[in-house]
C-alpha cells in the first residue's frame, strides 16, 4: 500500500510582521525604568543596588524593572563574580534615549538642585560613550574650524536636512579626519577603539548641533577623562570640567573648554 505524499514541511519561523512599538513603549512608560536607563546612559555597567538608588526605589522593585528592561532588549547583564552589573544593550538604545528627551517634556524645576542638574547636563553630558552639550558640540566645532575635519560645518538647519532629525546619529554630512586632525590625535595622545567608524556624529537634542561619535567621539572622551579634565558624575549623565582642567588650559569659562583644549596644542 502506498503512502500518501507528505505533506510540505512549514517554515521554521514565521514570517515577521509590522514592528510592535508598543513593546517599547511599555518599557519606557514607568519613570523608574526611566530613571533607570539615563543612568546608564552613559556606557557605564552598574550593579542593581546603585540603580535602585538612582530611580528611587526598594531593591525588589528594581529588579523587577531590571528584568523587564532586559528581557525587552534594552538592557544587557554582564557577571562579575557574584556581583551582576546592568548597562545598555547598545548604541542604539543610547540613541532611543537621546530621542526621547528631545520629544519629551520637560520636568518643572521646583529646586535649585533640580536646575542645577538641569543647567549641567545642557552644558556637558555623556551621550553613551561620547561627549555631548555645549562642551561636545564646541568641541566639533573647533576642530572643524581649525582643519582638523572636512564635510560640513556643524551646524543643523531641519530646512536642509534629509535623513538627519532633530535628535539622534546623523547621516547627510560625510565627515572626515584630515591630516592636520590626524596630526592632532597623534600629539594629543587619542587612542581610537577598534571595530566601529572613525567619525560618526549626532545631532545634540539641547544645542541642535552636531557633536562627535564613533571612535572619535569615544576617544577623545576616554583622553580627557584619563587626563581628568572631565570627571563624569555620579549620579547623572552630566560631565564636570575639573580644576584641573581649567588650571591646565589657564581658562575659568566652561563655554570655551573646548576650544581650550585643541589650541593648547597649536605651536606658538
Amino acid at each position: 500500500m502506498r503512502r500518501p505524499p507528505a505533506e510540505p514541511a512549514l517554515p521554521s519561523a514565521s514570517p515577521r510582521g509590522d514592528v510592535d512599538i508598543a513593546a517599547i513603549g511599555a518599557l519606557v512608560a514607568d519613570p523608574g525604568r526611566c530613571s533607570i536607563l539615563l543612568a546608564l546612559d552613559d556606557g557605564r555597567a552598574l550593579p542593581a543596588s546603585r540603580l535602585a538608588n538612582e530611580a528611587g526605589v526598594s531593591a525588589a522593585t528594581a529588579s523587577s524593572h531590571l528584568r523587564k528592561l532586559t528581557g525587552g532588549g534594552l538592557l544587557a547583564v554582564e557577571a562579575h563574580g557574584r556581583n551582576r552589573y546592568y548597562r545598555l544593550a547598545g548604541p542604539a538604545v543610547g540613541n532611543l534615549i537621546e530621542v526621547l528627551q528631545q520629544l519629551a517634556p520637560t520636568h518643572t524645576v521646583r529646586s535649585l538642585r533640580q536646575g542645577t542638574r538641569a543647567q549641567a547636563l545642557r552644558q556637558a553630558r555623556t551621550c553613551y560613550d561620547h561627549l555631548a552639550g555645549r562642551v561636545g558640540g564646541e568641541l566639533m566645532t573647533v576642530m572643524i574650524n581649525r582643519g582638523q575635519l572636512d564635510g560640513g560645518d556643524g551646524t543643523f538647519n531641519p530646512n536642509l536636512a534629509h535623513h538627519d532629525r532633530r535628535t539622534g546619529y546623523g547621516r547627510d554630512v560625510d565627515y572626515t579626519l584630515t591630516e592636520g586632525g590626524g596630526q592632532f590625535l597623534a600629539d594629543f595622545g587619542v587612542q581610537l577603539p577598534p571595530r566601529r567608524p572613525v567619525i560618526r556624529y549626532c545631532i545634540d537634542w539641547s544645542e541642535q548641533r552636531h557633536h562627535l561619535a564613533g571612535k572619535l567621539g569615544r576617544g577623545l572622551l576616554d583622553k580627557l577623562t584619563h587626563l581628568d579634565w572631565v570627571r563624569r558624575a555620579d549620579t547623572s549623565r552630566a560631565a564636570h570640567i575639573t580644576d584641573t582642567g581649567t588650571a591646565d588650559q589657564a581658562c575659568a569659562v566652561v563655554a570655551v573648554f573646548a576650544r581650550v583644549v585643541v589650541m593648547r596644542l597649536a605651536p606658538g
